[in-house]
């Protein structure tokens, strides 16, 4: 299992320029941000990419409602971004076809942007299955380690029906990691917004778990290691760090998990 780093996007891009090539310093495989309508996920990448030399570039996931194909690849040679490095999550966002959609999205996608991974953010059962159809890989998000070999399993049995390899799809997983005397607290903090949304809450439901317990929470970094370790099904854990909004603080975390 290789890890990867992730912080949330913001307007701030700058301040965390340095973060990739540390990241790559202490052997991370790729460095993550999100997108969503207050930080543009893409232009996070632009100082990573230039400080850094071959660490993968990820964005998970930019939503297909928001961000067309098209859109996406001009956006990318705006920025200057190394598209071997660029691993491109899409998600369905607010759709009635949502599997329909994420079908379209990483074809067009990778019409206009030859080259790039594109992968696809999952976590019901057919578009875990359709991720690995269609997808360079999978971004599965807001798993127990038990939901993460269930989600992975799903994952392989889509590459395999469409004649795949399965080890050809990449499995991604995010988990948020929360260190520090209120780790408890942030990891609910963060969980209680994404139950306000539908399709999470629904994930939820499904999953069987106390959305407030997804993730990792603890009070030092000695123990990350030993609690990471149990989402070994992803062949890339995501440790989306929930800290101040601060590249210390976030860098401090990525070293306990790496320890």
């Amino acid at each position: 299992m290789d890890l990867g780093l992730g912080i949330a996007a913001g307007q701030d891009a700058e301040r965390f320029a340095g973060l990739a090539a540390e990241a790559e310093a202490m052997g991370y495989a790729v460095v993550f941000s999100n997108d969503h309508p207050g930080g543009d996920g893409l232009a996070m990448l632009q100082p990573w990419a230039s400080t850094s030399a071959a660490i993968d570039l990820g964005v998970g996931v930019l939503a297909l409602d928001r961000h067309q194909p098209d859109g996406i690849a001009g956006h990318v040679d705006e920025l200057g971004l190394p598209v071997s490095r660029l691993v491109l999550g899409l998600g369905a966002g607010w759709t009635s076809t949502p599997l329909q959609v994420a079908r379209t999205g990483v074809a067009a996608l990778r019409a206009a942007l030859p080259g790039a991974r594109v992968i696809v953010a999952a976590m019901g059962p057919k578009m875990c299955q359709l991720a690995g159809e269609v997808g360079d890989g999978a971004l599965l998000n807001w798993m127990t380690p038990e939901r993460a070999r269930w989600a992975v399993d799903l994952v392989h049995t889509g590459a395999a029906e469409a004649g795949r390899a399965p080890g050809s799809v990449t499995t991604y997983g995010y988990v948020r990691v929360a260190v520090g005397p209120d780790a408890t607290e942030r990891l609910a903090s963060e969980a209680s917004m994404y139950q306000q949304m539908p399709h999470y809450a629904r994930n939820f439901e499904a999953a069987g778990t106390d959305p407030t317990k997804i993730g990792i929470a603890v009070a030092g970094g000695g123990e990350l290691p030993d609690q990471l370790a149990r989402y070994d099904a992803f062949d890339v854990t995501v440790v989306r760090v929930l800290s101040e909004r601060d590249p210390e603080a976030v860098l401090e975390v990525a070293r306990a998990a790496k320890t």
